[in-house]
């Protein structure tokens, strides 16, 4: 398919958008109760509010569909931008810490101020995931050659703020630990359109930031001295990167709980389609991240019908094998 498949090829790009779609009218599909092709088309075209499937295709299933789509792409452009800035292909913005940020300040959301709102959710845990960014990029640094130092600061406050989070679940009431549950798993499930809608608006922002930052993104390959030469701000890049990756991750992690492993698969399957190219690499790993999304919600369904399996534990199930393999070959290449 590779070899198939034409750098930047229009035809490429329409059989990924098939197979979202494809992917989207099945995500309507399958459930707890299964729902035929027909009603599906009715009640996206002919919508009845008295029939009760299709108050659950519209309300229910729908909107879950696309959020799938857009925490998807957003954890794809998140994570081509992070891998970029810190010249690492292993980085993540779950390795980084952020989601372990955005998840204590969900936590004391719910501990502290009694948010049960999932739109609440999602401006605690972006507040979460920039501090917890800036400590990163403070404690980890982008002077040095070594790039592995993001990965380990981030890792290593990671292991911090779990703590901090397990601490406060362990000494509030069991209600907050069944809220948090929920959440903690990474799940679609219940989320309707007033989540979809500003989470939408605040990804589709980031994105925008993020496509237009692409040849400042194209100099950093090179590293930030070479950057410099060429008149782009270290910090200025450093900085304007870091807001979007806050963006995206944040506003994917707070709607949906934290998703790993796709913002480092997608970036690395859309380069072997396009290569390093930003405006290019990006819209690929945003379709390719969309789909992985997407494709995860639905086996976890179907694996476990009549109840489901987060999307967060089927994306690490794909995602993690995946993790390994990248390892060992970067590992082989360094030596």
């Amino acid at each position: 398919m590779l070899a198939q498949c034409p750098k930047g090829s229009v035809r490429c790009i329409g059989f990924g958008f098939f197979v979202l779609a494809i992917l989207g009218f099945t995500s309507l599909w399958f459930g707890a109760r299964p729902i035929s092709p027909a009603v599906i088309w009715q009640a996206l075209t002919h919508f009845d509010p008295q029939n009760s499937e299709h108050l659950l295709i519209r309300y229910l299933r729908l909107p879950r569909a696309l959020l799938a789509i857009v925490t998807g792409t957003a954890l794809g452009c998140a994570g081509v931008i992070i891998q970029t800035l810190t010249r690492n292909p292993l980085a993540d913005p779950g390795l980084l810490g952020i989601n372990a940020g955005a998840t204590l300040a969900i936590v004391f959301a719910i501990a502290f101020f009694n948010i049960t709102n999932v739109v609440s959710y999602m401006w605690f845990g972006i507040a979460g995931a920039g501090i917890i960014s800036i400590i990163v990029f403070m404690i980890g640094g982008l002077s040095g050659d070594n790039p592995i130092r993001i990965v380990l600061a981030g890792s290593a406050l990671t292991i911090v703020l779990l703590s901090l989070t397990q601490l406060v679940i362990l000494n509030s009431d069991s209600d907050v630990f069944d809220r948090f549950r929920h959440w903690v798993t990474g799940s679609l499930e219940g989320r309707g359109f007033d989540v979809l809608i500003p989470v939408s608006i605040l990804i589709l922002i980031g994105i925008t930031l993020a496509l237009m930052a692409g040849r400042m993104l194209d100099v950093a390959v090179l590293g930030l001295d070479t950057g410099r030469a060429l008149g782009i701000s270290p910090h200025a890049l450093t900085g304007l990167s870091t807001l979007i990756i806050v963006i995206l991750a944040g506003a994917a992690a707070a709607a949906a709980g934290p998703i790993g492993f796709v913002g480092l698969t997608a970036p690395h399957f859309a380069r072997a389609f396009v290569g390093s190219v930003h405006r290019l690499l990006l819209p690929w790993a945003m379709l390719f991240s969309a789909i992985l999304v997407l494709t995860a919600d639905i086996l976890g369904r179907i694996i476990g019908n009549p109840g489901e399996i987060s999307v967060g534990i089927m994306t690490a199930l794909i995602g993690g094998p995946f993790f390994v393999l990248l390892v060992k070959r970067w590992q082989g290449e360094r030596v």
